[in-house]
């Protein structure tokens, strides 16, 4: 169950079990084939507001009357169950393994090889042309063991959502580099390695308010913990820029890196992703 649309004080929920003993609405809505959206929330006198939900594979529509403060704590209810479900579904894909054997993973692997090089045939999963990403050999499915397939889809999700950004980082485009830079592939995965254990995922309730304010932000939107990931890539990178760093110093630029997400998740005016200040380096 997830709001879809808040306006007034009408929440519309897209489904609902029909065993509900709400009422049937019978007061006017938008388009009968929207099953998501309430149309004009009608106020019933005394303080009392309609709130309607729709019913699933159906047009009918029901109602309860709740005064503001009722409506509020639907509201929020709403919002934690939306919370936890993607608290639920993010736990289950920091646990899944990379596995060669299975084809979804293979397809994934193959996605990230075009959206990378989308003009150079990859010849096998297994080839040297791996290394010019950034993976230690042939195979790189041999790196995706610290942070599971999880760090394969945060490589992936960078590659298409800010593939400018990916590819300068990629080529190191930007800046005066060293001679012995950090690897490209096997530094997004130790950064995903790193994210997570920042956030405390498999914690059962917040041990940190740094957790407690990225679960605030992933029930905003459920790509929260892979937009992270850019942003902390990027930060990443330009620390290494700035401390003229060398790979034996990779470590040390992680540490700093975690440092400066924590400082900006911090912040007051920070209520998303897309509000830390270095979410503008992504272009």
């Amino acid at each position: 169950m997830s709001p879809e649309r808040i306006q007034g004080g009408c929440v519309a929920v897209p489904s609902i079990s029909h065993s509900s003993s709400f009422s049937k609405c019978n007061h006017s809505h938008s388009s009968p084939s929207d099953d998501s959206t309430c149309g004009t929330p009608v106020w019933r006198g005394k303080g009392l507001t309609c709130v309607c939900f729709k019913g699933k594979g159906s047009h009918a529509r029901v109602c309860i009357n709740l005064t503001p403060l009722q409506a509020s704590s639907l509201l929020f209810s709403i919002i934690d169950i939306v919370m936890e479900e993607r608290l639920k579904r993010l736990r289950h894909r920091t646990k899944v393994q990379f596995d060669a054997s299975r084809p979804e993973h293979q397809e994934a692997l193959r996605a990230l090889w075009y959206a990378t090089y989308p003009d150079q045939e990859l010849q096998s999963l297994v080839s040297d042309q791996w290394k010019q990403m950034g993976w230690q050999g042939r195979d790189p499915s041999t790196d995706f063991r610290g942070a599971g397939f999880i760090s394969l889809e945060n490589l992936l999700f960078f590659a298409k959502t800010f593939s400018t950004s990916f590819q300068s980082l990629l080529t190191k485009q930007e800046g005066k580099r060293a001679i012995w830079e950090y690897p490209f592939a096997v530094a997004g995965v130790n950064i995903t390695f790193m994210i997570m254990q920042m956030l405390d995922i498999d914690a059962t309730k917040p041990r940190t308010f740094i957790r407690a304010v990225f679960l605030q932000m992933l029930s905003e939107n459920e790509w929260a913990f892979d937009l992270l990931y850019c942003v902390a890539f990027m930060i990443m990178d330009k620390l290494w820029l700035e401390k003229n760093a060398t790979y034996m110093e990779f470590n040390d630029i992680l540490k700093s890196t975690r440092s400066q997400l924590e400082k900006e998740l911090l912040m007051d005016d920070v209520l998303r992703i897309e509000d830390m200040p270095s979410y503008s380096l992504l272009y």
